[in-house]
């Protein structure tokens, strides 16, 4: 029989995850969990003070030698039982994403999928952090050098990906050896206090994860971001919040890892398979309703082929279906709050009154829920607020180029450099272009690149650091040298 979406809800657990026990806040406050498709809340979680999050530092700290000394085949195992867990109730992951996020349920059990990926992939890799061995140039020395665990770490996660930006920070701390303290976003708490107790269920000690959910993200975040107690600090979130954290992290200079903001470019050149180039389109727009920051921001499309693609695009966003996430059939789901939608119909007036044509869409959907209308507009002229902020909405704004170098040159006309996409089927452009492009990351004929056997991550105010493939382990390691005389 299949379980409700109540009795989901009712499985989690809402209190604070300190040293390996479930407790209330320490002020007795709880806050309410929204449905972004209808308004209602789902239920209640503590909300933690400073003083819980200090509690949670200490219980990291004090666990931080044990956890440490604990064998890599062991922290392995630990990944590999909850990667099999996570796959195996992946229904009730992706439901309850679904309510508290509100991406449609296909989705969602994508993100199960993505997400526990992260614990397969660093369960293989916790056995394989190397060191090295050297005899010195003069002889009279060997040089050791071995990596090992940073210590304890803040993790900040986003409320877009709730279960998948969780896993692919925790999914390296564990298999490096660092504890972990967790303040997941507070309009989706819910999937991360899961996954705490599917961690404990799977044999991760008490201490090594803590979890504190609060709506007073800076109070608590900031005591423990200052404390010498803390060894590193990871975010993913907006870039304005991350320059704050990155200064507050000076004071005693933390490992960082920054994962923010995006202003995705989508070059689709006049020799690209137009068919394909719409397909990565809609991936690299619509995934997670596109409230995501590799969401494809800005498509320049050479002037030969901008009508058929724009034509073939509208088309295509025209014909999804906008509802309840957990309806079936439903192709888009709400945004997260009346303020983010109010923020994306904004961006789309400040288009349209500067001469940007709607081709489908062009505005919120009326009734209850935070529903926008997946949106294309062309001739978008290029001081329009949507070629230069960050969408975070099913808008697709088309600016047409006829020159190579010009297009470039415009994809790099931003302050961010996390993701750019590119189609052509010239083999000497795609060198050309990828290699000119200002970004972490470039997708060629694709519209996606996330993968946990990458390394996840941007340049310039996109921030820097890298999650997943061989490289991410490595920003939760401090490499050690050990001179031996003979």
């Amino acid at each position: 029989m299949a379980i409700t979406q109540k009795a989901i809800i009712d499985a989690v657990p809402t209190g604070l995850y300190v040293g390996g026990t479930w407790r209330e806040a320490g002020g007795g406050e709880r806050f309410d969990v929204h449905d972004p498709a209808t308004g209602t809340v789902l239920t209640t979680c503590a909300d933690g003070t400073p003083e819980d999050g200090m509690a949670a530092l200490a219980a990291a700290h004090e666990a931080q030698p044990s956890w440490a000394a604990v064998p890599p085949r062991e922290r392995a195992e630990i990944l590999r039982r909850a990667f099999e867990a996570l796959t195996a109730r992946a229904e009730e992951f992706a439901m309850l994403m679904t309510l508290e996020m509100g991406k449609n349920l296909t989705e969602a059990k994508g993100e199960v999928t993505y997400g526990a990926e992260f614990f397969r992939w660093f369960s293989e890799e916790a056995v394989r952090v190397h060191g090295s061995y050297a005899v010195a140039p003069n002889g009279a020395t060997r040089l050791l050098t071995m990596r090992q665990p940073v210590g304890p770490t803040l993790m900040i996660t986003p409320w877009n990906f709730p279960l998948a930006m969780g896993t692919r920070k925790i999914g390296p701390a564990i298999a490096a050896g660092c504890t972990m303290v967790v303040k997941p976003a507070a309009e989706t708490p819910l999937s991360m206090l899961l996954l705490a107790s599917l961690l404990e269920d799977a044999g991760l000690p008490p201490g090594v994860l803590n979890v504190v959910t609060t709506t007073h993200s800076g109070a608590v975040c900031e005591p423990l971001i200052r404390d010498p107690r803390l060894r590193k600090l990871t975010f993913t979130g907006s870039t304005a919040v991350g320059k704050v954290l990155v200064e507050q992290s000076a004071e005693q200079l933390l490992r960082v890892s920054m994962e923010l903001g995006g202003n995705a470019p989508f070059l689709v050149f006049e020799d690209a398979d137009v068919d394909a180039a719409v397909e990565g389109a809609m991936l690299a727009k619509m995934r997670n309703i596109g409230e995501a920051c590799t969401a494809a921001n800005r498509f320049f499309v050479h002037a030969d082929v901008a009508e058929e693609f724009s034509t073939k695009l509208a088309a295509r966003m025209g014909a999804l279906t906008v509802g309840k996430g957990t309806k079936k059939g439903v192709d888009v789901g709400p945004l997260i709050t009346e303020k983010a939608r109010d923020g994306v119909h904004e961006l789309v007036q400040d288009a349209l009154g500067r001469g940007a044509t709607v081709l489908t869409g062009g505005g919120p959907v009326p009734g209850r829920g935070h529903f926008y209308q997946p949106t294309v507009l062309t001739d978008v002229p290029d001081d329009s607020r949507l070629l230069r902020e960050e969408i975070f909405g099913p808008v697709a704004p088309i600016a047409t180029f006829t020159d190579e170098a010009d297009a470039v040159r415009r994809a790099n006309a931003t302050e961010y450099g996390l993701v750019g996409y590119v189609f052509t089927r010239d083999n000497a452009r795609v060198l050309r272009v990828a290699e000119a492009l200002e970004f972490g990351m470039v997708g060629i004929n694709t519209g996606i690149v996330s993968n946990p056997a990458a390394p996840f991550g941007g340049v310039k105010h996109s921030g820097f650091g890298r999650e997943g493939g061989a490289e991410g382990i490595e920003e939760y390691l401090e490499v050690k040298y050990v001179g031996i005389a003979t």
